[in-house]
């Protein structure tokens, strides 16, 4: 099938082996005169002793993950219809998916310049399918865990609270299940094949672009708490997620990070309880702190700073091992630049090995971290404010207002807001953190 000749996604069965743990997924392309069958695969390896998987949690669970997944073969051409062909969802799920393939896919019809409608409408089931029902489950808490700063500072105040927990990892990055080895706790990985066929309509032509990814992962790591017996699932999503990276002309926010905003762990958190278990909580537990918090409690995690990286680059499908820092990329930077007021210039260049700080061929991608000529890169990183608050404090330090990028730049800070270290680093805004995770 030619992506052009895309009219129609269809959900039509998934399943999970109760001897292996692995769930497959399964949908068609549609089009006027053929389809096109396409299934992907999770592994999530030995489940819980007792667990039934026939379950209406289970069944629940399964059901999330299948429908958010699928966002993966609708925005192969962004047009025509969904349907579905078994199990169909509510009208508050609906509702609900509809608006994370909206937001979700923002940046991608951003990109590929699509106007009008680029997100599906869901048909909605008429009956009410919520239970708010518990699963029973124990009191312990899986960290995902993606190499980076963010999820070993999660990992440490958990630890702090004296409440059990294991790391999980998506996918088959190298470099995470490193990280995971230096924090020295139990570490699960959950396996994800992609169909096939969605590099050959890629190739073909297709829409290419950002999906958000953290919304499969979210789906998955749900199943995987019901599986293996969790009723928290902790990830260490900041409040600059809730900053779009840029407003279209439409007045539409493009989120880089949405599937990371405090309104999509909302909507999903509300799903959950509806749908899945009452007594499973998946929130942020950084959600109240800037990137600049973050990076100065990370500072002194010393034992971490030779192996954990932040760099994109590292993370491929395929597992693929590359150098910790390119060193050229909007994280590469950003993550420096953050880093950099709460660290020792010799220990950063330990770090990151060299000091991108000090290359005056970086300044253009630094000032575009600041938001001087534009919008921010399409990144997860931080808000252009913090990024400024850092580059003022490093131009009022001696250990680092000599070099090139910090005396190119901090000229052009004058006459931009630039809020005071002291107000960026304060926690402030909503959160859905549980009181027992709380200080």
């Amino acid at each position: 099938m030619h992506p052009s000749a895309i009219e129609c996604l269809e959900f039509t069965s998934r399943d999970i082996q109760p001897d292996s743990g692995r769930v497959r997924l399964r949908w068609r392309l549609i089009g006027a005169e053929s389809s096109l069958a396409l299934e992907e695969h999770f592994h999530f390896g030995g489940i819980g002793a007792g667990v039934r998987l026939d379950h209406p949690s289970i069944q629940s669970a399964l059901d999330l993950l299948h429908w958010l997944a699928g966002v993966s073969y609708w925005k192969l051409a962004c047009r025509g219809e969904v349907r579905f062909a078994a199990r169909q969802p509510d009208a508050f799920q609906a509702d609900a998916l509809e608006r994370i393939y909206r937001h979700g896919l923002a940046e991608l019809a951003w990109r590929n310049s699509l106007t009008g409608r680029y997100w599906p409408e869901f048909p909605a089931d008429g009956r009410d399918s919520s239970t708010h029902r518990g699963f029973g489950l124990r009191r312990r808490a899986l960290v995902p865990m993606g190499g980076g700063k963010d999820s070993l500072v999660a990992l440490e105040r958990v630890r702090t609270r004296g409440i059990g927990l294991e790391t999980v990892q998506v996918g088959s990055a190298g470099l995470i299940g490193r990280v995971a080895r230096r924090a020295g706790a139990s570490h699960r990985v959950i396996g994800r094949e992609l169909a096939p066929e969605l590099a050959q309509l890629n190739a073909a032509g297709a829409l290419n672009g950002h999906v958000p990814i953290t919304a499969i992962n979210a789906a998955a790591l749900v199943l995987a708490a019901l599986l293996w017996n969790f009723d928290a699932v902790v990830f260490a999503n900041e409040r600059s997620a809730d900053v779009p990276t840029l407003t279209a002309p439409d007045g539409q926010p493009v989120n880089h990070q949405f599937a990371k905003s405090l309104a999509f762990e909302t909507l999903f958190g509300e799903w959950v309880t509806r749908h899945v278990a009452t007594d499973l909580d998946v929130f942020s537990l950084l959600r109240r702190e800037s990137e600049l918090a973050v990076c100065r409690a990370f500072a002194s995690l010393d034992r971490y700073h030779d192996v954990f990286s932040s760099c994109n680059r590292n993370f491929h499908l395929d597992g693929a091992r590359t150098r910790r820092w390119c060193g050229e990329c909007p994280k590469c930077q950003f993550v420096f630049l953050a880093l950099a007021p709460f660290v020792s210039v010799r220990h950063m260049r330990e770090i990151f090995g060299r000091d991108l700080l000090d290359e005056p061929g970086q300044a253009d991608a630094f000032a575009a971290l600041l938001e001087l000529d534009g919008h921010r890169p399409f990144e997860c990183v931080g808000e252009a404010a913090e990024a400024r608050a850092a580059l003022a404090a490093l131009a009022d330090d001696r250990r680092w207002c000599a070099h090139a990028v910090v005396r190119q730049l901090s000229p052009r800070l004058v006459g931009v807001s630039v809020p005071a270290m002291a107000e960026v680093l304060e926690p402030r805004g909503a959160h859905r953190i549980p009181a027992r995770f709380q200080p």
